[in-house]
């Protein structure tokens, strides 16, 4: 039987009815709506021998970083690698377990090559994306789709998807005005696609526009989170926008309502639970047992080890919340994956291990440690993966243990340095202030 999906990429094992229900789920993956797994489990109920519903099992259990989803994606692995398959599932299988060996950026290379013979494959295209995402690769976000997009047109069933992942790359890169238009053309297709929501409120994150941004994502706010596994992180980035703007009651309602509310423990969810309340933290503001909650549901990840940039959040709050003997696990498991072969390895060593440390030193009050240690590594922080707009939690540690410590001249050309990129930021204006006092007393 000569099944193929929308785009006429050939699927082996499949039949209709389970090709259908595998559709469901790549149409669920490719907006972040609903449950992907449980459409792809109905497509194997239906045909067990589906090699690419294997396949797409194993990338959702693997994409969000996980430690207790790999088993699951092992087993995927085994049965779709038991199976007859094409060329284009064999770079699947392959990438996947390329993944699960620890090498995220050979697992990238693999899904070029599947990509480049198979320019409509929209999973491994969006599989890559993610990986060069989590690798801290910008070029790549762009271009391993810009390379796709002639192969597309607007009859193109998901050509959304591939806008609205092309607009991130191109927001990464700092090419905005592009990355807006592909975003809002994106979500105008389809305004179920939060990918693309999200890659137009980076790209107004990023040149401070925050009040259109907040008028951006409270348009309709049930189109992106609705029965979204993305909603929390777009939430987030709503509240990036008033905490810019100083507006902090809206933040902490945001933070207990949509954000913390639920008291997910999904990695990505902590991860911007973390972010945000560290920022509060660097302003001085009291968020009272917030921060214990947060450390409890972090503290079975202490020893993860499996991708370091959730380390360092989670270290947020352990160090806010005073668990310092957790900081000490987080420690020793780095020391340990340090050792290992795999990417994690490298983002380890080179900028999480440093980071995780400056976090340490600052909860500590060691500013001056905490200075150095960000210092060192901030060029290449982009090498532990993560958004400019996530990334920028690390700049502002570094403004404020420099104000900290009394490094006048230092705190004050970090501001300058952000008025470059934020000139009509309140929050700007406000270290600003406090950092020429401290020059003019020096």
């Amino acid at each position: 039987m000569n099944i193929q999906d929308e785009r006429g990429l050939a699927l082996t094992g499949a039949d209709a009815r389970s090709a259908a229900h595998y559709a469901r789920a790549l149409r669920q993956f490719h907006c972040y709506i609903e449950d992907p797994v449980a459409s792809v489990d109905a497509a194997l109920s239906e045909r067990p021998d589906f090699v690419m519903a294997h396949v797409l099992k194993a990338w959702l259990h693997l994409l969000g970083t996980e430690p207790e989803a790999i088993p699951v994606a092992r087993a995927s692995l085994a049965s779709a690698a038991a199976l007859p398959s094409n060329a284009r599932e064999r770079g699947h299988i392959a990438a996947v377990a390329a993944v699960l060996d620890g090498h995220w950026r050979r697992a990238g290379r693999i899904l070029e090559d599947v990509s480049v013979a198979d320019p409509l494959d929209l999973l491994a295209l969006q599989a890559g994306h993610l990986i060069d995402f989590y690798v801290g690769n910008a070029r790549l976000l762009r271009d391993r789709i810009a390379r796709a997009l002639p192969a597309w047109s607007k009859a193109t069933p998901g050509y959304h998807v591939l806008l609205g992942m092309h607009a991130f790359g191109l927001e990464e890169c700092g090419d905005y005005a592009r990355a807006e238009a592909q975003g809002r053309t994106a979500v105008g297709i389809e305004p179920r696609d939060g990918w693309a929501q999200h890659a137009v409120a980076h790209v107004m994150e990023m040149q401070g526009r925050e009040r259109e941004g907040i008028a951006w994502m409270r348009a309709d706010p049930a189109a992106w989170s609705t029965d979204s596994f993305f909603r929390v992180h777009n939430w987030w980035h709503l509240a990036l926008y008033h905490l810019e703007l100083g507006e902090i009651d809206e933040v902490l309602a945001l933070y207990d309502g949509p954000i913390r509310g639920e008291r997910s423990t999904v990695i990505l969810d902590m991860i911007d639970a973390s972010a945000m309340l560290w920022r509060l933290h660097l302003r001085g503001i009291d968020v009272g047992t917030r921060w214990h909650s947060l450390a409890e549901d972090w503290q079975p990840l202490a020893a993860a080890g499996n991708y370091v940039f959730n380390d360092v959040h989670a270290t947020m709050a352990f160090v806010a919340a005073g668990r310092l003997e957790l900081v000490d696990t987080v420690l020793e498991t780095q020391r340990a994956a340090m050792a290992g072969e795999g990417d994690n390895a490298a983002f380890t060593r080179e900028v999480g291990q440093p980071l995780t440390q400056a976090i340490r030193a600052f909860g500590e009050r060691r500013y001056d440690d905490t200075v150095r240690l960000i210092r060192d590594v901030r060029e290449i922080a982009h090498r532990f993966g993560g958004s400019h707009a996530q990334r920028s939690v690390l700049d502002l540690t570094l403004i404020e243990a420099a104000l900290r410590d009394g490094q006048q001249a230092l705190a004050l050309a970090l501001c300058n340095e952000r008025v470059g990129t934020r000139p009509h930021s309140p929050l700007t204006r406000l270290l600003l202030q406090r950092a020429a006092p401290l020059r003019a007393a020096a």
